[in-house]
């Protein structure tokens, strides 16, 4: 038992391991289906949270432009989806029937030749992926072999979200327009609005988020993940050693893409449809807020920021719908403000010393009973077995 307590801590599995606990076990048991796929949504958002510790904690990258791929890997399932759910007879009534509702109102007469590809589960499935990677390449090669980075690629990454955005909604018949792709009913015939699929689709969330936290730890832990922090750190004695800097960010931004992406692909099974409020600037800022509220440099302090954050949202709204941004605004500044660091800094730096601390001075209380007990046999009590205090004695009084 100690040998495996030893081997949680030496590669700090701990926390890990009390998320996957709470995750798979006490929310399904303490929770109705309502808040239970609320929670779901919530571990979407996750995704994007963690790529952010990779972009912005690990690497230095700050991008204020997530929502894009996580809009991006959304849109790739719903086009699966809104063809599946587009067939002949259930769109019989159209003008144009076997094509999506929204083409048929904007009156286009044939399916466009790049949704085609989409009628077939593995293609969605990898382009959810690998389009947001793509584009998240093309934008971070071209920035950083200019060397452009800092408060610049910021506001390029948010540029690049509110062009997107303007994209989408100006092409309503390819894309759904302002509404975006809705009623999705079905993946590969099974009903994925009922109660059970959300139950299926929220562990399925949970056990791919713990596997991208797994990927990322390992990334951390390995040589490359070293080379993220010095370029960090001292970008410039990185490049001097005659490693391309360049490459290692063009690799962490497209990490961070495809991880957002998988959170928006399950996004949209999860609540039934995908629209560009999701893609622009003002969601994108958000996700940012879920890392730095759950700290920037913790994997799994930036799922708690998101699930954290998001409750607030949920409750705010519910409880004080004329004040709830207020509210909510007052919980961002605060905990920027008390916990620069964010909820894992808190822990890091304030709990566990005072834990460490607290074990240190029972242990010693311990020992001087012990002694104390050896010296005098004959004036002490037996001590209680395995804590080293006299009967009777607690480790106050010690």
């Amino acid at each position: 038992m100690n040998a495996l307590t030893t081997w949680f801590q030496r590669r700090q599995l701990g926390s890990l391991l009390l998320l996957a606990l709470l995750l798979f076990v006490v929310f399904p048991l303490g929770l109705d289906t309502f808040r239970l796929n609320l929670v779901g949504k919530y571990l979407t958002y996750a995704f994007v949270a963690i790529g952010l510790v990779m972009l912005w904690g690990h690497a230095g990258i700050l991008s204020l432009g997530q929502g894009v791929f996580f809009g991006l890997g959304g849109y790739m399932m719903a086009m699966f989806l809104k063809l599946e759910a587009s067939d002949p007879i259930s769109t019989k009534i159209q003008s144009t029937p076997g094509i999506p509702d929204f083409m048929d109102w904007n009156q286009l007469t044939a399916l466009p030749w790049w949704w085609t590809p989409f009628k077939s589960l593995p293609f969605a499935l990898a382009a959810v992926v690998i389009v947001p990677m793509l584009l998240a390449f093309i934008i971070s090669y071209a920035m950083f072999k200019r060397r452009v980075g800092g408060v610049y690629f910021a506001i390029i990454t948010q540029a690049v979200a509110l062009v997107l955005t303007v994209l989408i909604i100006g092409q309503q018949g390819y894309t759904g327009g302002v509404n975006g792709i809705t009623d999705l009913k079905t993946l590969l015939g099974w009903d994925i609005r009922t109660d059970g699929a959300k139950l299926i689709l929220y562990y399925v969330s949970a056990a791919l988020l713990i596997a991208c936290v797994l990927l990322c730890r390992w990334i951390q832990s390995s040589k490359l993940g070293t080379l993220l922090l010095a370029m960090r750190d001292k970008e410039d004695r990185v490049r001097f050693s005659g490693y391309d800097v360049a490459m290692f960010k063009v690799f962490a931004f497209c990490l961070a893409a495809g991880i957002s992406a998988i959170g928006g692909a399950l996004f949209t099974l999860q609540v039934g449809f995908m629209s560009p409020s999701f893609v622009g600037i003002v969601p994108s800022i958000e996700m940012v807020i879920f890392a730095a509220v759950g700290g920037r440099m913790s994997l799994v302090g930036a799922i708690y920021g998101a699930l954290i954050v998001n409750f607030g949202k949920t409750y705010f709204s519910e409880s004080a719908p004329d004040l709830w941004l207020f509210l909510m605004a007052a919980l961002f500044i605060g905990v920027t403000m008390a916990f620069p660091d964010g909820l894992a800094g808190l822990w890091e730096q304030k709990i566990k010393p005072w834990w460490a601390r607290r074990q240190a001075d029972r242990k010693l209380q311990a020992e001087r009973v012990k002694a104390a007990h050896a010296a005098y046999p004959e004036v002490l009590p037996p001590s209680q077995p395995g804590t080293g205090l006299p009967h009777g004695m607690s480790g106050q009084q010690a």
